[in-house]
């Protein structure tokens, strides 16, 4: 059986591994799915996306599953609850971020889906881009400065330009997968 090529950027670990293949580059329309990967990826600034990964789980169970109508609920009693939660990364500002943007989420699918608000910046139709090496892969691009502006307008925390490429990447707004991984030939 020959190796599958991946991304420079996957290594060893199973985990890594499993979301690269079945998920990031993946374009990604189901609202709650969505919401999930906004708020992770605001917890991952600063830190490692392994560490994201490795609590996903733990963030599913703490945060009702990412239903944005139960997080935009949580009072300072539950922040204080959140803080506490090894499973979780433990940073006020981040988890309360998570209640702003889910308010704000809610605000916004009381017009359309949160699919249509954000796929409408790249047409409903992923951005393929042809790098042939992660070292082409740019951090953030004009469009990821747009929207982090937009949402930051609308008062979302967390969504900085950086964290938002690395969302449109993870959404499948945009294909960054290398031109010699396997999986950008799957989804172009």
């Amino acid at each position: 059986m020959t190796e599958k090529t991946r991304c420079a950027w996957v290594g060893e670990s199973q985990i890594y591994i499993d979301y690269h293949d079945k998920e990031w580059g993946r374009p990604l329309h189901d609202d709650r799915k969505l919401f999930e990967m906004l708020i992770l990826e605001g917890a991952q600034a600063g830190l490692s996306w392994i560490t994201v990964l490795n609590k996903r789980e733990s963030y599913r169970a703490a945060l009702d599953h990412f239903d944005p109508a139960k997080i935009a609920r949580y009072d300072e009693a539950k922040v204080g609850e959140l803080m506490l939660n090894p499973g979780i990364i433990r940073n006020r500002l981040k988890i309360q971020a998570a209640i702003t943007n889910a308010k704000l989420f809610l605000e916004i699918t009381k017009h359309e889906t949160f699919d249509l608000f954000l796929w409408k910046y790249v047409n409903h139709t992923p951005i393929v881009n042809r790098w042939p090496s992660i070292g082409h892969v740019p951090a953030s691009t004009p469009l990821s400065d747009q929207i982090s502006k937009d949402l930051k307008k609308l008062g979302f925390k967390f969504v900085g330009s950086t964290i938002i490429y690395a969302f449109m990447q993870a959404v499948g707004m945009v294909n960054d997968h290398t031109s010699d991984c396997f999986v950008s030939k799957e989804i172009k």
